[in-house]
């Protein structure tokens, strides 16, 4: 019978379990090792999920939503085959969508091609130093459960890598944009740019020194110096 227990506890537990899955990946994590960072017996962990597979559900809903957790009735159930990629899919159409972006796709020629792709920039930034615990999780986990690898890599970042693609091809087909040998790699250049300074700055110590603002403030001035011709709109 799922039993009531106090919120604090259920996100710490998600919070040590997001962590760990982070750190190991989805085949490595073992309940000891969440336990290990609650300092309690992993026997305990049944309390607050019944199973592995729980677990990682239970962090994916933390890195999705930390006070959402809050909420749910203990111990979580295991999940049916398919319902925690149905989950991150969920997720995927609810707030990953790029509406800057897309609106710059749907139009055929830019008013202030600086303005515009600093916007698309931004909102590329915004978006990844938001989730970057949730995309820290799945990019780890995704290395051991296939579904959740086609998902990511395929359907989610290599989708986002063409749209960019596709909207640099047709700003440089107008005369907007700096022309680059290959708009494939160009796209993921900024991808990689972005994902680098919004991300996984954080986890390298030799870039403790680095500002929230400098970085981004930087990396914005330097793709838009790549891709914008002098008087542009650049800043």
């Amino acid at each position: 019978m799922p039993r009531r227990t106090p919120p604090d506890r259920v996100r710490d537990v998600a919070r040590a379990a997001c962590r760990v899955f982070i750190e190991k990946g989805y085949r490595r994590t073992l309940m000891t090792d969440v336990g290990a960072q609650l300092e309690l017996s992993h026997a305990l962990l049944y309390r607050y999920v019944e199973s592995k597979e729980a677990l990682f559900e239970l962090a994916l809903r933390y890195a999705m939503d930390p006070e959402a957790v809050s909420t749910l009735e203990v111990p979580l159930p295991t999940p049916p085959p398919g319902h925690t990629l149905d989950l991150v899919k969920k997720w995927a159409r609810e707030r990953a969508a790029l509406p800057i972006l897309s609106a710059a796709l749907a139009s055929r020629r830019s008013k202030d091609i600086g303005r515009e792709l600093g916007e698309i920039i931004d909102e590329r930034y915004q978006f990844i130093e938001h989730n970057r615990r949730l995309l820290a999780l799945m990019e780890r986990s995704a290395l051991d459960l296939p579904d959740l690898h086609a998902f990511y890599f395929g359907e989610g970042r290599r989708t986002q890598v063409r749209q960019l693609a596709d909207y640099l091809e047709r700003r440089i087909r107008s005369g907007d944009l700096r022309a680059v040998s290959d708009v494939e790699v160009a796209a993921r250049f900024i991808v990689e740019s972005v994902a680098w300074f919004a991300w996984h700055r954080k986890a390298d110590p030799d870039s403790a020194m680095i500002g929230d603002d400098q970085a981004y403030q930087t990396t914005k001035e330097l793709l838009l110096a790549a891709f914008v011709p002098e008087g542009e709109g650049r800043p």
